[in-house]
């Protein structure tokens, strides 16, 4: 099976079990968000060290890393729900509060993610490192915003 697919019948399975499931308690959907956002730091992270020249830069690896980087980002939003900001997590609670802003934020990291994923398919350098460098300004930005 291809990473890609894996990934893809990932999404449609935690949709499903998403939706299906009105009675996640709060932790769960902490646990579920986290460690989405583990995988989204694993891949970018190979990915920034070879952006930066810390790693050898593979253009296959980058571009398989930056697939899944567009699909996790789509992924860790269902589990932002109310009442999952008191422990054990770093998201602040404003995120109720200005949940418009928030997930524009998170559109706005999707976006660049799909972005980064097209431009990781070529061989421009300066377009693989601005759409990374855009990539991971969203990033900030939402960590700025709603993150301790």
């Amino acid at each position: 099976m291809k990473p890609l697919f894996k990934v893809a019948a990932t999404l449609v399975l935690a949709g499903v079990a998403g939706h299906a499931a009105a009675d996640i308690k709060p932790f769960e959907a902490v646990e579920y968000r986290k460690g989405i956002f583990k995988a989204v730091k694993w891949h970018f992270g190979a990915m920034g060290d070879m952006v930066k020249g810390k790693a050898e830069f593979d253009s296959e690896d980058f571009a398989r890393r930056a697939d899944l980087l567009a699909a996790l980002s789509q992924m860790p939003w269902e589990g932002f729900r109310p009442g999952t900001y008191a422990s054990a997590t770093s998201a602040l609670p404003v995120i109720e509060d200005e949940w418009e802003d928030f997930t524009a934020a998170g559109d706005a990291f999707s976006e660049k993610a799909a972005a980064l994923a097209v431009a990781a398919k070529g061989d421009d350098m300066k377009a693989i490192k601005s759409a990374f460098v855009a990539t991971a300004r969203t990033c900030k930005g939402c960590h700025d915003d709603f993150k301790d």
